[in-house]
């Protein structure tokens, strides 16, 4: 039985890598629409939700904000937490500073582990309830990091698919006068 064999031409080749090219830009053009949808969305989500709240850095020279206990946040002296890098700065640096001074240094677990241990004292109740309160403040600010960081690499993502689908584009192009020209 003999086989049968069909050699492509240089033609079909460069119109089959032109239908693949233009195929492969628009997905890539999508993707990039995609990823600016979720850079702007995250971005702006982030942004407004945080500034709802009106949670702001005390201003500079403030009581019970020493540039020597707060050294990093001296930057955001004044200013509202409205972003991600805030929020997590604020979350780390400034509630988690009074959560743990507050604690003597034992975290939320340890003194509700404690005031279960000793349910009449009011004093472990009371702690056990701020730093409640500061832990749910603390996720909800690094919550709100985390989706910005998810919107700076959708930022990065629009980027590198946009530049993919130049180069691809550019390639369809070639391909397409190759075609013409075989």
């Amino acid at each position: 039985m003999a086989r049968a064999s069909k050699n492509v031409s240089q033609k079909q080749l460069y119109g089959l890598l032109t239908g693949f090219g233009l195929v492969l830009t628009i997905i890539l053009v999508l993707a990039t629409i995609g990823a600016w949808a979720g850079y702007t969305f995250a971005t702006n989500q982030v942004s407004s939700q945080l500034s709802q709240e009106k949670i702001s850095f005390p201003a500079a020279g403030s009581t019970g904000f020493d540039a020597s206990e707060y050294p990093g946040l001296q930057q955001y002296a004044g200013q509202p937490v409205d972003n991600g890098i805030k929020a997590k700065a604020y979350a780390d640096e400034y509630i988690w500073h009074h959560m743990m001074k507050a604690s003597g240094g034992k975290t939320y677990a340890e003194v509700s582990s404690a005031a279960k241990a000793d349910p009449n004292n009011t004093t472990l109740a009371g702690l056990k309830s701020t730093l409640f309160q500061g832990d749910m403040l603390r996720s909800s600010l690094l919550t709100a990091y985390a989706f910005s960081v998810f919107g700076v690499i959708a930022g990065y993502a629009v980027v590198i698919a946009l530049l993919a689908s130049g180069v691809v584009l550019f390639l369809t192009f070639i391909s397409f006068v190759k075609a013409k020209r075989a």
